[in-house]
């Protein structure tokens, strides 16, 4: 269907045609394809949109994965919880972090249905405020070692994502505080590893951020 030979921004400017490939796509937040990838402009959009709308398909060596790590699944998460609790004592600590939202907090607006719903725990994944600008959220993110820069979340290894300059780079700051982030939200993802090598870490990247502040 698409070779890759096809330049699909010169048609559109000689006839008009392939629009939507070549004009901003509200779908995702003014996207032009053709500016993404000038010969792969379909095949972009095929692919990405597809994924979006339907998601991907399990493999069924995936399958087989997921079914063989469900039977630690337990063990993990006591260990997962341990940590994100250890990291979000010592975010709240941190001069440099205006605010953490995690439902075991208080201050969560949720706290109280988590204590009913989820007794055991809230999980591995939150959000934290740094105080700063957009490029201070990147140089935090870009500055860590043991956290990975990766949109993924639940991973045994943990994961870090700044929104507002990866997953929604696109989106205006007035739109991103309508949604609930802002310049700085970071996204964690808190994994197996020593808890002590995770905080130090954090320590790392929060004083990169602060640079330049």
């Amino acid at each position: 269907v698409d070779g890759g030979s096809f330049d699909w921004q010169a048609a559109h400017e000689r006839s008009g045609r392939f629009a939507t490939l070549c004009e901003p796509y509200d779908g995702f937040h003014g996207m032009v394809f053709s500016e993404e990838s000038t010969v792969g402009a379909f095949a972009l959009r095929a692919r990405r949109e597809g994924l979006r709308d339907f998601g991907a398909a399990m493999s069924p060596h995936n399958a087989f994965a997921i079914l063989q790590g469900i039977e630690t699944l337990g063990l993990r998460m006591e260990r997962h919880q341990t940590n994100t609790r250890r990291v979000i004592e010592f975010l709240l600590s941190h001069p440099a972090v205006a605010s953490v939202a995690y439902p075991e907090l208080d201050t969560h607006p949720d706290h109280m249905l988590a204590k009913r719903i989820l007794p055991r725990g809230c999980g591995a994944v939150f959000t934290f405020e740094l105080k700063g600008d957009r490029a201070a959220g990147r140089r935090f993110a870009d500055g860590l070692q043991v956290f990975s820069h990766l949109a993924n979340v639940g991973d045994a290894k943990s994961l870090v994502i700044h929104p507002a300059s990866t997953t929604h780079l696109r989106v205006p700051a007035e739109q991103l505080a309508a949604s609930g982030i802002g310049q700085g939200t970071l996204r964690l993802s808190v994994g197996l590893e020593d808890p002590d090598d995770l905080i130090d870490d954090l320590k790392r990247g929060l004083k990169l951020a602060q640079k330049g502040a």
